[in-house]
């Protein structure tokens, strides 16, 4: 979701006080990344001009975008990226991306650069009704009550139901329903055929805060949500949105009530989710995973193809394809139920404890009490 309004990689310097260095003659094996950052050299005027359209995550960065990393042994998220130039604190050794912006916070700038390409649309809601800007095929259903914001756009034989707030630049397929009261953020895109049922909220801000001057302080929030075709959520569940990207949600998934996938996860194609699955933040998944009622996931987990997670478990660790787990934390199902017949037998193997500790100290105080063979001898 690139702007049109470019920027050269000099105006991104400037814009966010880096400095733009030029790494091309660098080697990839060299160790000291001083030596290395010495050898950056002032781009040319022809590469300082070179035309920027948008700004991504490593692994979403186009071929005309910009993307960053925050410390420079996180080196291994460029290597399957797309981008030209990248904003990091220092100089990254054995990066793919020789452009580089070297700033003291890229998280921070990085922030700044988001902002230029996606800016903030939060105030520019109408109080009610469609916005003139709004493009709406004249096939799509929508409900008086319903709000559009501006310059959304909605295709052909859609059904947007009573009490829907579409926030400005989001964009909706062809032939999706909305049920009443759904809420979709700015800027989120959804593909052809979708259903989101009563009361879900797609594109919230994620739950990121940082520690500053002891108070929690909000974190960058400037993604957005894809959902792609073939789709159905569920009621009252809620997507949130990317931190600078998207959070995106595979073609044919079908998400049950109250589910919530929280920002940047990336959830894979066919996938089953049932009623009050929690996914925190970064997960992914990859094709027709399963996870039944109350799973949750910890962050940064990645689930393989054909993954089934029985109800209630607790993912803690990556998940290898094709398998059923079950339990928190959650192990393979052989194991979980070799677990669970031991944890059958507890009573009974109390029981027999028990029991065998009564016997234990009776045979004890029978030992005390019997006399010693010097004791015998001393009496006769």
């Amino acid at each position: 979701m690139a702007s049109s309004n470019g920027l050269s990689l000099q105006e991104i310097a400037d814009l966010v006080g880096g400095q733009l260095l030029d790494f091309s003659d660098c080697t990839q094996n060299d160790s000291d990344s001083s030596q290395d950052a010495a050898r950056g050299k002032s781009p040319s005027d022809e590469t300082s001009a070179m035309i920027c359209t948008g700004a991504a995550p490593p692994v979403e960065a186009g071929s005309q975008e910009i993307t960053l990393i925050d410390q420079a042994n996180h080196v291994g998220q460029l290597s399957n990226s797309d981008a030209f130039a990248v904003i990091a604190p220092e100089y990254v050794a054995a990066s793919p991306i020789r452009l580089q912006i070297l700033v003291d916070d890229p998280h921070a700038a990085f922030t700044q650069v988001v902002s230029h390409f996606r800016p903030a649309l939060g105030n520019s809601m109408p109080v009610s009704g469609i916005d003139p800007t709004a493009k709406i095929d004249s096939s799509s259903d929508v409900h008086p009550s319903a709000v559009i914001g501006a310059d959304v756009e909605i295709g052909p034989g859609c059904y947007i139901a009573p009490g829907v707030t579409i926030a400005a630049g989001c964009q909706v397929g062809a032939h999706c329903t909305l049920h009443p009261n759904v809420t979709l953020y700015a800027y989120s895109q959804l593909g052809e055929r979708v259903t989101l049922h009563a009361g879900t909220v797609v594109g919230a801000h994620g739950f990121g805060y940082k520690m500053v001057d002891g108070r929690h302080v909000p974190t960058a929030q400037l993604g957005y949500v894809v959902i792609e075709s073939d789709v159905e959520v569920g009621a009252s569940s809620t997507i949130d949105r990317g931190t600078y990207g998207a959070t995106r949600i595979g073609e044919g998934t079908k998400i049950d009530n109250q589910v919530m996938i929280a920002h940047n996860c990336q959830i894979g194609r066919h996938n089953l989710l049932c009623s009050q699955v929690g996914i925190a933040g970064s997960c992914t998944t990859g094709d027709y995973v399963v996870l039944a009622g109350q799973v949750g996931l910890k962050d940064h987990i990645a689930l393989a193809d054909g993954v089934i997670v029985g109800a209630q478990a607790g993912v803690m660790d990556d998940l290898a394809p094709n398998q059923v787990y079950l339990g928190s934390p959650a192990t393979p199902q052989r194991d979980q139920m070799q677990i669970m017949a031991v944890q059958r037998k507890l009573p009974e193997m109390r029981r027999d404890l028990k029991r065998l500790t009564q016997q234990l100290n009776r045979l004890s105080a029978a030992a005390e009490n019997q006399p010693t063979d010097a004791g015998h001898r001393k009496a006769a």
